[in-house]
C-alpha cells in the first residue's frame, strides 16, 4: 500500500550498503518511476546520469579533489568521506534539471517537479528493498567539469543507492494537526 511505503521511506547511507549489485533492469524500473512525476506544462525537466562501476570511484576522486581545491580549510575527514562514499554505493544517479530558456515555467516549479521524480525513485527503492538517499554537496556546481551537460542543465545532487542488511529505525513525525490550519 502506498501509504505504508511513504511512512517506511528512509535515508540509507553508503556506509550501510552491502556489496550486492543492483541489476540494470532494476535501475531502469526506478528511473521509469521517476519519469511519471507530475510537472507543469509537461516540461519533464528531470535528467539523470547513472554511475556504476569505475565511474563511482572517479566521482569520489573528483569530489574530494575539487573540495581540496575550493575549500580554504579542507578537513581530512570530509576529503576521506567524499573519496570513499561513492564506491560503496551500487549505483549513483546524478539528479539534474534541464531548463528551457524559452519556457515560462518558473524555476521553482521545475525544481519541485524534479524533486517529485526523486520521491518516486525513493518510494520505488523502498518497495524493492534498496537503500537510498539524496545528497546535495556544494560541489554539485562543478559537475559540468565531470560529465557533459546540455545548455540550461544543472546538477541538483546525487541519489545514492545500495542494498543493505540492517533493520531500519521507525520514522517519527510530529502530529499533522500541529501543521495544518483549517479555514472555513
Amino acid at each position: 500500500m502506498i501509504f505504508d511505503l511513504i511512512k517506511n521511506r528512509r535515508s540509507v547511507f553508503p556506509v550501510q550498503y552491502n556489496a550486492k549489485p543492483i541489476a540494470k533492469a532494476t535501475l531502469e524500473k526506478v528511473l521509469e518511476a521517476a519519469n511519471w512525476a507530475p510537472n507543469h506544462k509537461k516540461t519533464e525537466p528531470w535528467r539523470f546520469k547513472v554511475m556504476t562501476g569505475s565511474k563511482k570511484t572517479e566521482l569520489g576522486q573528483f569530489l574530494s579533489k575539487k573540495y581540496e581545491e575550493t575549500d580554504p580549510k579542507p578537513k581530512n575527514i570530509k576529503i576521506k568521506k567524499l573519496l570513499e562514499n561513492p564506491p560503496k554505493a551500487a549505483a549513483i544517479i546524478a539528479i539534474c534539471l534541464q531548463r528551457d530558456p524559452k519556457e515560462s515555467v518558473p524555476e521553482w516549479e521545475e525544481v519541485a517537479a524534479t524533486s517529485m521524480a526523486v520521491q518516486n525513485m525513493w518510494l520505488c527503492c523502498t518497495e524493492l528493498g534498496i537503500g537510498s538517499y539524496w545528497s546535495s554537496p556544494g560541489l554539485i556546481k562543478y559537475m559540468d567539469e565531470f560529465f557533459d551537460m546540455e545548455e540550461g542543465e544543472r546538477c541538483l545532487g546525487f541519489f545514492y543507492m545500495g542494498y543493505y542488511d540492517e533493520e531500519l529505525p521507525q520514522g517519527t513525525r510530529r502530529p499533522i494537526t500541529d501543521k495544518v490550519a483549517w479555514l472555513d
